[in-house]
């Protein structure tokens, strides 16, 4: 019911499918968080209209419009499948005529995670497993870096988050563990039904 309520109110559609699905060790297939993890992640974590918001691996756009509707917040997604990249371009056709003032607050890019530019204003970095580590580590990269040159505060939200991520972050980067989210009556099956947010110490 949530799904159906939600892509109606967001005037989205951005249920899973399966064309055009890049075959790749290290790219996950499409998969959007479901809305009533959206839900109970939003009612204790927090995001403002001056946060910048990237999706790695959006899909069809379904965290951006989300959180853009919720907070107002900048959000941008990246995303290297075509098809689903055109499917996000769609969504903001229809979501702008509910929310026409907020073009210029969403984005959409098409291209490699590794490939896009980290903006300098770019604080909340969010993952669904969308690639494998080796391409985590070099998006890391790129995102340390930008700190180096623009210093801010930044977070890493990771939602059903792999095994591999976790030890690199906290074995071989400054990110500490800030908070973590369990899912209400799905986290006691699957210990993966979980948010784990890292925040880098910024002084």
């Amino acid at each position: 019911m949530k799904e159906y309520y939600y892509e109606k109110l967001l005037n989205i559609k951005t249920q899973e499918g399966k064309k055009g699905i890049h075959k790749s060790i290290h790219y996950h297939p499409y998969e959007p968080t479901p809305y009533s993890a959206l839900e109970e992640l939003f009612e204790q974590y927090k995001v403002t209209k001056y946060d910048r918001i990237v999706d790695f691996g959006s899909g069809k756009g379904r965290l951006n419009f989300f959180i853009h509707h919720l907070f107002g917040a900048h959000v941008t997604g990246i995303e290297m499948n075509e098809f689903f990249y055109r499917d996000s371009l769609a969504n903001l056709e229809r979501y702008l005529v509910k929310h026409k003032n907020s073009k210029n607050k969403i984005q959409f890019f098409h291209c490699l995670a590794e490939d896009y530019p980290i903006h300098p204003e770019d604080n909340r970095f969010y993952f669904f497993n969308p690639f494998s580590i080796h391409i985590f580590k070099k998006i890391l990269s790129n995102i340390m870096l930008s700190m180096e040159q623009h210093p801010r505060e930044v977070e890493l939200v990771f939602y059903y988050p792999a095994e591999d991520y976790i030890y690199f972050l906290e074995n071989q980067t400054p990110f500490e563990l800030k908070q973590e989210f369990r899912l209400s009556f799905l986290y006691e099956h699957n210990s993966n039904e979980r948010f784990l947010v890292y925040r880098y110490p910024f002084f």
